[in-house]
């Protein structure tokens, strides 16, 4: 499947096991190194040890329990791709995509049912009878075993998911931030239940050569493109190096909590409000400033996937100033999205609207 006749090989780049922070950053480097006549690529990657990811547009401090990282001696990084906050090690392999944007669908939805098909085809050819569920997850009898992200970086296309050999419920329950141990408990009750891996399916995962082997056929027969096996330039190889430092600090790990606007007072005029509606495509906070009952400021965060990036804060910022009216907010949401050309699977202005509301309904105690 290509979109401008391009039949060139994809580079496969298969890196092993890498350190936790490199592992996220060698993909972000390839993505921003893309210029023209960069290929495109297919990256396989594990991390050599754990630590917990976050979404491009998540509040650290809310979604992680940092104290319970920082004990276990697991770094935090955030990640530019949306999505939720997980445990990861080196029973997943990472599968990233890095394509021009040419040669891949045109619209988010559609580059997840291409991506996600081939992992589905790899589970399918070991024997795990693996389903797409839209937007993008991949679901196996009602249990996940594999979600997506995308982002995009410059002039790449960045599509990203993984092939789950096994996965530790245990510390993903630990390390998550909930309000109270019988919530702890509940969380990992669930994940227990619905979710599942290569080993719970199989009794034991097959080897790594394999499920890469059928995971490459896949890949070829989905994209109509052979794929051979390549290596990093130098380019990319000094990008994640200097990502890396970025990645490694506080200001990055905790960019997207919090209101950012300046100059905000609470007074006696100003109440700040919390609240979070459940869309399709994924939870959506809002932490909302109201002063004289109009918008004074909003921060968005949240576990859902929005191009371009810069969607959370431009949107709170387009509706600085507007009453609480529904009609007024809605009218405000779907303008910035229309002009923006906003694409967020599985998340429509109503969604936005309704975390607003949801948030201004009932004022925070004093």
């Amino acid at each position: 499947m290509t979109t401008d006749g391009q039949s060139g090989p994809i580079r496969l780049l298969d890196l092993g096991s890498l350190p936790p922070l490199r592992s996220q950053t060698i993909f972000h480097a390839v993505g921003y190194a893309m210029g023209e006549g960069s290929p495109d690529t297919i990256m396989l990657v594990s991390p050599d040890a754990p630590y917990v990811s976050i979404g491009r547009h998540q509040d650290a401090d809310r979604e992680v329990d940092l104290g319970t990282c920082a004990r276990l001696g697991f770094p935090v990084i955030r990640r530019e791709i949306g999505g939720g906050a997980v445990y990861l090690d080196g029973n997943q392999l990472f599968t990233q995509w890095i394509f021009d944007a040419a040669r891949l669908p045109a619209t988010v939805e559609a580059r997840f049912a291409l991506y996600c098909d081939t992992l589905v085809q790899t589970y399918r050819g070991l024997g795990i009878a693996a389903e797409y569920r839209p937007v993008n997850d991949i679901q196996v009898a009602g249990r996940k075993i594999g979600g997506t992200g995308a982002a995009r970086m410059d002039r790449a296309e960045v599509v990203v998911g993984s092939l789950m050999f096994d996965f530790d419920v245990d510390t993903m329950a630990q390390v998550l931030k909930v309000p109270s141990e019988k919530f702890r408990d509940k969380v990992h009750q669930t994940l227990a239940e619905y979710m599942t891996t290569m080993r719970r399916e199989l009794g034991a995962p097959p080897p790594r050569e394999t499920v890469v082997a059928r995971y490459i056929a896949a890949c070829s027969e989905a994209l109509g493109r052979p794929i051979e096996p390549g290596a990093l330039r130098p380019d990319e190889v000094a990008l994640a190096e200097r990502l890396d430092e970025r990645f490694a600090s506080a200001d990055w790990l905790h960019e997207a909590g919090g209101l950012r606007r300046h100059g905000v007072r609470i007074h006696e005029d100003v109440r700040v409000a919390e609240g979070a509606h459940k869309a399709p495509g994924g939870l959506i906070r809002a932490i909302v400033v109201v002063r004289e009952d109009h918008i004074d400021g909003i921060a968005f965060s949240g576990d859902f996937t929005v191009e371009p990036s810069t969607v959370p804060v431009e949107l709170g910022e387009a509706l600085i100033g507007s009453t609480l009216g529904e009609a007024d907010l809605l009218a405000r949401v779907k303008g910035y999205c229309q002009r923006v050309q906003v694409e967020a699977p599985g998340v429509e202005p109503g969604d936005w609207v309704a975390a607003v509301m949801k948030a201004t309904a009932v004022e925070l105690p004093a």
